[in-house]
């Protein structure tokens, strides 16, 4: 491998590195793999490759996030980027420091707001909704629909529209109602 292909590897790592340092929350590699293509930083098979690399050199952390491949950066990773960090071109950090804040609250939004759903026979799907916040998690709502475009319908209406149908949720519980339960007897009906 030539040089200058040494040096675009190099420059690569530390983008991640700076990109993950950035964020500074534990990042999935779908989430790491979205910013990074999103913006053209590099290809999906050179992220993938560096990110193998990145945690075989002990610079970046692999932990399992909810059953998902995520990263963190490593102390080790944080040294050696505050040693190289000049390296990355100011383009790209430029770019990299003003998308930050909003590829953060995506990512927030992302581990806040989580919508699933499985397969648990031919004619029924179990939905899984939650809403977290950072230490406990205030809804969580598990329900069986029977067609997976109902199950798919209800996980995407989750993820756009939570908070309006966790307020919904609330007020119907919050409700005050005026049930009146009327027992009948023989003698309260009259027969002709």
């Amino acid at each position: 491998m030539s040089f200058t292909g040494n040096k675009e590897l190099a420059e690569n790592k530390l983008i991640l590195l700076y990109i993950i340092d950035k964020i500074n929350l534990t990042v999935t590699n779908l989430q790491l793999t979205k910013v990074v293509l999103e913006n053209k930083y590099m290809n999906y098979f050179t992220l993938q490759q560096l990110l193998s690399e990145l945690c075989e050199s002990n610079f970046l952390g692999n932990v399992d996030s909810d059953g998902k491949e995520a990263f963190l950066i490593t102390e080790s990773g944080k040294q050696t980027l505050s040693f190289f960090e000049n390296l990355i071109p100011p383009g790209i950090k430029g770019r990299i420091d003003s998308t930050i804040l909003e590829i953060k609250r995506s990512i927030k939004t992302e581990l806040l707001i989580t919508a699933d759903f499985l397969s648990e026979n031919d004619k029924d799907y179990l939905v899984n909704l939650k809403i977290n916040e950072e230490f406990f998690s205030m809804i969580e709502l598990k329900l069986t629909v029977g067609t997976k475009n109902d199950a798919r319908l209800i996980c995407n209406n989750w993820k756009d529209y939570s908070q309006e149908i966790y307020s919904d949720i609330i007020n119907v519980l919050l409700k005050k109602r005026d049930w009146e339960i009327h027992i009948y007897t023989s003698q309260s009906f009259s027969f002709l």
